[in-house]
């Protein structure tokens, strides 16, 4: 398939820690690949590396076909390469509306944002988007009155007012209770089925990789441990003893 992220030999340390070692994985176009290991495996850092919010060390990492390996945050989102984080990351004192207006044209302070003015035409895609993640109800109060599962749809309803080609997305569900993570699941399949976005998720929730991703990776320890369709790589002996600290 088409490779739509193709990352090749990164490695990244920290001092004298190493975070990553040669780590390759690719990531094909409307596919929705899950990368999994247990906690200081090296999954955020990479994460992090496409992004370009760590410059890395050695490999290289193409978007698109273009190497992205040394260009800045703002040059690759603009390219279409959003990613989300473990911790919700919302205007919290903004209704749902306006932090989904600013997240279509980010500026760099919260200040800034209280009187950025929007061009026309926004509203209707707002309220879609809102819609589209069960949020819609709530669009005119303020993100901190939200549960922290609200929060997170909402953090996820805005990655997608910037129309990424490809989402990563840091533990979407954690800390979210089950019936929202069901919730979030169901719109991540229609953001890929329906919107056309790739997706790329860090996942603890085994259940929720098995029934999201169609490919696996793993990591452990800073290094690319197995690849492979979801079951395989949770059968798979050297996974099990990562995750229960066999040595």
């Amino acid at each position: 398939m088409d490779a739509l992220l193709e990352v090749r030999e990164v490695s990244k340390t920290f001092g004298g820690v190493v975070a990553n070692r040669a780590i390759s994985i690719s990531v094909p176009r409307g596919g929705v690949v899950g990368l999994i290991g247990p906690n200081g495996s090296g999954k955020t850092t990479l994460f992090s590396s496409i992004v370009g919010f760590h410059t890395v060390d050695s490999g290289r990492i193409a978007f698109e076909g273009r190497d992205v390996t040394r260009l800045r945050v703002d040059a690759i989102a603009r390219l279409g390469l959003i990613r989300t984080f473990q911790q919700s990351r919302v205007y919290r004192g903004m209704d749902c509306m306006r932090n989904m207006l600013v997240s279509a044209q980010p500026v760099r302070d919260s200040f800034g944002a209280m009187f950025q003015r929007f061009p026309p035409g926004l509203g209707e895609r707002t309220e879609a988007l809102l819609d589209f993640v069960g949020l819609h109800a709530k669009r005119h109060l303020r993100a901190g009155t939200l549960s922290f599962g609200q929060q997170k749809l909402l953090e996820f309803a805005m990655a997608l007012m910037r129309e990424p080609k490809l989402l990563l997305l840091d533990e979407p569900t954690a800390g979210i209770n089950p019936t929202l993570i069901n919730a979030l699941v169901d719109r991540l399949h229609r953001a890929n089925t329906e919107l056309g976005i790739t997706l790329l998720v860090i996942e603890h929730n085994m259940r929720v990789i098995m029934d999201l991703a169609d490919y696996v990776y793993c990591l452990a320890h800073g290094e690319l441990l197995a690849a492979g369709a979801p079951r395989e790589v949770q059968n798979d002996r050297r996974v099990i003893d990562a995750y229960l600290g066999a040595h």
